[in-house]
């Protein structure tokens, strides 16, 4: 008896001696039986948390298209690591990304398996009855002058009549993505966890301007419940093009010596000494940095102004730079284009934004036609340094 009850003792001991503790990524059978075995030494709260730690990193926490990829992902990052160090990860991923969530709060995402047992039960709080999928935008945000910095973007779950469904304690996987004339400009991930949902602040700053086409976007919205997965679309929608990012301009090192790549180089001098032409009738040449804007650039917005007001049009076309306003001819036409101007009462200038190579103008001012009508408008100048002066390069009339 005392042999047999040793032997169960021991038996146990070594069964508990085979469970893992920390995430064994060798491939996806290890990868579940790891986590299986982490999760089989916690409580039932912890387990649901844990299950909620690791669908936070998933679907957040890793870059990759589809669940096989993503679980490869999710492998590499957590490899290695134990309950405590994945549930810190996770809570800094939900920080990061805005998610209302937290590792010491009561379950909140519903059922959770990251390795796709996505039928429904019961309890499933993310099998969301809903007809389709509704988007509200607004602009938010001041850059100084009245427009908007950002675009609020919030999705709503409705039914057939279009009313909101009620919902609560899902984990719903939303998804925003941007484009402009067709291209992809970025995706963001959140989670739906009922319908009071805040959605996704789309900052200008974070959209290349370069990308941009006629300052415009395009959006589309997923939502992922346990049976279906919603999409909504908006096409067209406005930004602010002074508040899209504008990438710096490279520095010059003028210091900087170039090194002839076929030169011999002396094992007891190994710095190499600078190129030098073989043409003793050559210049000498040195890097030069590009040759920075002195002036303002409201100063090249206003002379702009000042220039078609007074109907000086071939001056006016000279200090800009923008091929939407294509040729002289069409830029100064007499119906069409600035060649029907007949005053220009400047009422404010000011500079929103100046690197180097690029600026922001925004300017206010009546325009009165030759037909004696005045218009109030609100415009934003975009500039770019060309050889070290202000040209126009871009120029939009505001709300």
């Amino acid at each position: 008896m005392k042999k047999f009850s040793f032997l169960l003792v021991l038996s146990l001991l070594l069964f508990t001696a085979c469970r893992k503790d920390h995430v064994d990524a060798t491939n996806t059978k290890t990868l579940q039986s790891s986590i299986n075995d982490m999760t089989s030494s916690l409580s039932t709260i912890k387990q649901i948390k844990f299950s909620e730690a690791l669908y936070i990193l998933k679907t957040f926490g890793v870059e990759a298209e589809g669940d096989v990829e993503e679980l490869k992902a999710l492998g590499k990052l957590i490899d290695g690591k134990k309950v405590p160090e994945i549930l810190t990860m996770a809570d800094e991923v939900a920080q990061k990304n805005g998610i209302e969530w937290a590792s010491t709060s009561p379950p909140s995402l519903g059922e959770m398996n990251i390795f796709g047992d996505d039928k429904a039960k019961e309890t499933d709080a993310n099998d969301v009855k809903a007809s389709s999928l509704s988007i509200i935008t607004r602009p938010t945000g001041d850059d100084g002058t009245g427009a908007p910095t950002a675009i609020q973007i919030v999705p709503r779950l409705v039914d057939a009549a279009g009313n909101p469904v009620s919902f609560t304690g899902a984990g719903l996987e939303a998804t925003l993505e941007v484009f402009s004339n067709g291209v992809k400009l970025s995706t963001a991930k959140n989670l739906m966890q009922d319908n009071n949902f805040k959605g996704f602040n789309l900052k200008f700053s974070s959209i290349p301007a370069a990308k941009v086409v006629d300052s415009k976007i395009d959006i589309t919205v997923s939502v992922k419940t346990t049976a279906k997965t919603f999409k909504m679309s908006k096409i067209g929608l406005d930004v602010n093009p002074s508040a899209l990012k504008v990438p710096a301009v490279p520095k010059t090192d003028s210091t900087a010596v170039t090194q002839d790549p076929n030169a011999v180089i002396d094992p007891s001098n190994p710095t190499p000494a600078p190129t030098t032409s073989t043409d003793p009738t050559a210049p000498a040449t040195t890097p030069t940095a590009p040759k920075q804007p002195t002036a303002d650039p409201k100063n090249t917005v206003s002379k702009f102004l000042n220039n078609v007001s007074s109907q000086n049009l071939k001056a006016a076309y000279d200090t800009s730079s923008n091929p939407s306003w294509g040729s002289y001819e069409s830029f100064s036409n007499p119906t069409s284009g600035f060649g029907s101007v007949k005053n220009v009462s400047v009422k404010n200038i000011t500079t929103n934004a100046t690197n180097p190579g690029a600026a922001s103008v925004n300017a206010t001012y009546d325009v009165t036609d030759k037909n004696g009508k005045t218009t109030s408008l609100k415009a934003t100048f975009g500039l770019k340094n060309v050889n070290g002066d202000w040209k126009i390069s871009s120029y939009k009339i505001n709300p």
